[in-house]
């Protein structure tokens, strides 16, 4: 039998579902009852894969009611279709193209289907997005207090507007950052991973919360692979005989940052990490270029002790270069 590559545009209201680049498009409400019958219809048609872009959170019903159906669905970067689209020359843009493009990105990459995360690990994603954003306003909140001029009686009653709403954000961020940790601690399984994070100097709570809610993968793969997936592996840019800089992009934006702030403090606290950045520092290398490298250390250090489970030791056993 043909191997059969379904693409779905996502939508807050509807799922536009192409069954092959060039085959049948159907349309189903984006609930319970249209992923139902979407389920039941994949079902009989056996595809080889069913692939969804990542549309914040629009795609989570259908994603868990076709695995639950048994049928391999995995969740693409959008950023990975576009470029794709643009490459094909695909410059117009309706939902019946993009699940058609869906499709066909699908069959010609073929991403491989990862296990998906339970519902635990999706309240503590909530929640750490939760706590991402009552930062956001509240340092937002503080700038525009910042630039409050003047002692006149509507300046002093949007001071203290200001002030009353960084007050209640603040209790907000208490409230979420209670709730982390108590996730945290009614887990046993996190509960060790979380011991086990922060025994290595340079990674604190929301650092280790951070990895436990969004880099499940985390002691599964090897140290390039999940470096390329984080978004810390250096990227070649190269052409006949000009060599550039290399660079890193992509991966997961929210991983790299706190690891971006745990290698700051690692670079001071941490034996191990702040020798490898003197040395790179001691050799020429810029500032910010010897950080990142000291992220792709971290991140090898701590995926090794979460895959062996064993906690930081002043010198960590690390795999040998053979099988990494």
């Amino acid at each position: 039998m043909a191997e059969l590559f379904v693409g779905i545009d996502v939508a807050k209201a509807e799922l536009v579902v192409a069954q092959g680049p060039s085959g049948a498009v159907s349309t189903v409400t984006n609930d319970e009852t249209g992923v139902r019958a979407l389920a039941a219809m994949l079902t009989q048609a056996a595809p080889t894969l069913i692939v969804l872009e990542a549309t914040g959170g629009y795609e989570l019903l259908s994603v868990t009611m076709l695995a639950a159906a048994g049928l391999p669905v995995v969740v693409v970067n959008p950023r990975q279709v576009r470029d794709f689209a643009k490459a094909l020359g695909q410059l117009a843009k309706t939902d019946r193209i993009d699940a058609r493009v869906i499709a066909l990105f699908g069959e010609r990459v073929r991403p491989p289907v990862r296990p998906l995360v339970d519902d635990a690990v999706r309240e503590l994603d909530a929640l750490l997005t939760r706590r991402r954003q009552l930062l956001e306003m509240r340092q937002a909140e503080r700038n525009r207090l910042a630039q409050v001029v003047g002692q006149g009686q509507r300046q002093r009653t949007v001071k203290q507007s200001l002030k009353n709403h960084i007050a209640y954000l603040e209790r907000e961020l208490a409230i979420t950052d209670s709730d982390l940790g108590r996730m945290i601690r009614e887990s046993p399984v996190w509960r060790e991973k979380d011991d086990l994070l922060q025994s290595v100097p340079g990674i604190g709570p929301i650092v280790a919360q951070t990895l436990l809610a969004e880099l499940p993968e985390l002691g599964r793969l090897n140290r390039r692979a999940i470096a390329k997936l984080v978004g810390v592996a250096p990227l070649n840019r190269d052409s006949g005989t000009w060599r550039g800089q290399r660079t890193i992009q992509s991966g997961r934006t929210t991983v790299r940052a706190v690891l971006y702030m745990a290698a700051l403090v690692a670079a001071r606290r941490n034996p191990l990490i702040r020798a490898f950045y003197q040395r790179l520092v001691a050799a020429g290398k810029p500032k910010k270029l010897a950080l990142i490298a000291c992220m792709r250390k971290l991140l090898t250090i701590i995926n090794h002790l979460v895959r062996t489970g064993q906690r930081w030791r002043v010198q960590p056993l690390l795999p040998s270069p053979t099988n990494r």
